[in-house]
């Protein structure tokens, strides 16, 4: 007698919920993208008690008539697929016709659609039909997901908080609305709203609805291109940063994409400029020939491959490398007008040191801002004249007068725009980074050798690699050789090594190249050394210098690549307008001429 047998379709449904339908998110994730599909131009959804309760999604597609709105939910039932080759071509967020008869297996289902003059009603419980029925024609589909898990409960037992599922759903939606900024995005939850985007097909304007105006204000405009692929969006200044990678998105051909090599690629970019456990706000949308992607790689659709990924790398660096140079990158710290302060003057600062060409005005007062392009009366965007904003060059700081040094730390400046504080042992930090960087990218076999040779004793696994690894440290011109058992012996060293601290730079080195020896690359290590030995020689905190040095620290600072941030990502200098000063000491409302 045979043993397998074919499954009966309810229950393979269920084993495909598994997959398809883990959470609450999925659902609404499965549904709003069918919507998307339809070429809804307006999507609302509703849901009570996170979803768990029930899950509305209103949408004003095409709709479907009687026989369609019953095929639906048939396994791998799609309009979407035609042949195998259209799986090569793939245009639509939906294809494998699994998502429907899913839900509907593990919840109860009301579908009501219509795409001409009459509409089609069909419930649906745990899988079986129930009811197929005429109803009121409103063109688009409204499906209603009631008591999802209801027949599962080992799975509704693994649900997790309200709070975690909304969050999550509310994570998805986001991310779809910037992926579809040309569609209308409503999210209630218990009748309250959470999202609520206008589908005008601003990018900007869907971004201040999900991160809000202060985020947006930071969001710089990007944009670049090769032979295969097309790459538009914003990008956050480096002063943004979140802990989480949950803010990068990317966006594949109208798809919301989660690649770990592309974040990874996105993070290095903005590297030295920020925090490495920090991560950017970005979205980015990548415009690529279907053939080149592969989509299918797992149900939830989220996963997916490049064919062409080293040169998509490239273009992402460069791009993001080159907004971050061309631009002067130092934190603007404003006051915030308090609702019972009443300002009757509205002056605009010359800002010309933060590289800002557009003019923003809020209730209170005007500054200016850095590429806010929405038009909305919200924003109320305006050009800046020529005139008053001039561009500088991101290579060198503006012209900076030390006047004090406040706790043997930061270094107090001005000019005629308003206060500067910089951070003396960030700021020098960054000066010897670029200096070791340079050292050691191009060498010049410059050599100090020792009266009394550095000896080291280290552990057998770590002699061997070392061995193994002599040559790289005598091409930066470490005389170096075996001195017995597992001890090493070094008779000179590059003449860079900051003085006095010879034997634990070297050390340091070495430990260096014990530590990427498993994926070595001399750019890295020589980033890692870099980044080491900058920290060694810079000035400390509480450390007293004269106004010369502080002279001597700026102008060094200038000559930098990048003068902003330390190698650490901690910015090296911050800022405060005139206005902003004046504000403090409540000085900006007052016509000072009448006292």
């Amino acid at each position: 007698m045979a043993k397998i047998k074919v499954m009966d379709e309810l229950l393979a449904n269920k084993i495909a919920a598994g997959e398809v339908v883990e959470r609450c998110a999925s659902v609404v994730k499965e549904l709003v993208e069918n919507s998307i599909d339809a070429g809804s131009s307006e999507i609302k959804i509703d849901l009570i008690e996170a979803g768990t309760v029930q899950i509305k999604v209103t949408d004003n597609g095409s709709g479907m008539d009687k026989e369609d709105a019953v095929l639906a939910f048939g396994r791998h039932a799609t309009s979407k697929l035609k042949n195998e080759d259209d799986l090569f071509h793939i245009m639509t967020l939906g294809f494998r016709g699994e998502a429907l008869a899913s839900i509907a297996s593990v919840s109860k289902v009301n579908l009501k659609t219509c795409m001409q003059d009459v509409g089609t009603e069909v419930v649906i419980h745990g899988g079986k039909v129930l009811s197929v029925e005429p109803c009121e024609a409103r063109i688009g589909t409204i499906l209603t997901i009631d008591s999802l898990f209801y027949n599962t409960p080992a799975r509704l037992k693994h649900m997790k908080s309200l709070y975690t599922e909304l969050a999550s759903i509310t994570d998805y939606v986001n991310k779809i609305a910037l992926s579809h900024p040309e569609i209308k995005f409503v999210l209630t939850n218990n009748n309250s709203s959470l999202l609520n985007t206008d589908g005008s097909n601003n990018l900007l304007k869907t971004i201040s609805a999900v991160y809000g105006m202060d985020i947006t204000r930071k969001m710089v405009e990007v944009s670049s291109e090769d032979e295969d692929y097309n790459i538009t969006g914003y990008m956050s200044l480096p002063e943004v940063h979140r802990s989480s990678r949950n803010g990068m998105v990317t966006i594949v051909n109208g798809r919301v994409v989660r690649n770990m090599d592309l974040n990874r690629v996105i993070n290095d970019s903005y590297h030295s400029y920020k925090p490495d456990n920090r991560y950017p706000i970005v979205v980015f949308n990548i415009e690529v020939d279907p053939t080149l992607v592969d989509v299918n790689v797992h149900p939830t659709k989220m996963d997916i491959k490049f064919s062409k990924m080293e040169e998509l790398q490239t273009l992402i660096t460069k791009m993001i490398q080159n907004q971050l140079k061309s631009r002067s990158l130092i934190p603007h710290i404003e006051v915030e007008e308090k609702e019972d302060e009443v300002v009757n003057e509205k002056p605009i600062y010359q800002e010309q040191t933060l590289d800002l060409n557009r003019v923003a005005e809020t209730e209170d007062y005007i500054v200016i801002k850095d590429e806010v392009k929405v038009e909305s009366p919200l924003f109320q965007v305006k050009e800046a004249k020529e005139e008053e904003v001039e561009k500088k060059s991101s290579n060198h700081l503006p012209e900076l007068y030390p006047v004090g040094l406040v706790h043997g730390t930061y270094i107090i400046c001005q000019n005629e725009l308003g206060m500067y504080m910089i951070d003396q042992h960030a700021a020098k930090e960054r000066i010897n980074y670029e200096l070791f960087k340079k050292k050691l990218g191009n060498p010049n076999h410059d050599s100090t050798s020792l009266l009394f040779p550095m000896t080291f004793e280290i552990s057998n696994k770590d002699f061997i690699i070392l061995k193994e690894n002599f040559e790289i440290l005598r091409n930066m011109n470490f005389e170096i050789e075996e001195f017995g058992l597992n001890s090493i012996i070094v008779k000179a060293h590059p003449t860079w090594l900051p003085k006095g601290y010879e034997k634990d730079a070297t050390f340091k080195i070495m430990e260096t190249l014990l530590e990427v020896e498993k994926d070595f690359s001399i750019e890295k290590f020589n980033e890692k050394v870099a980044t080491m030995m900058s920290c060694k020689l810079a000035i400390k905190a509480n450390e007293n210098i004269t106004e010369l040095e502080m002279e001597q620290l700026i102008q060094d600072l200038k000559n930098c690549d990048n003068p902003f941030n330390c190698p650490h990502g901690r910015p090296t200098i911050i800022f405060y307008s005139n206005y902003d000063l004046e504000k403090l000491f409540k000085r900006s409302g007052f016509d000072l001429a009448k006292w």
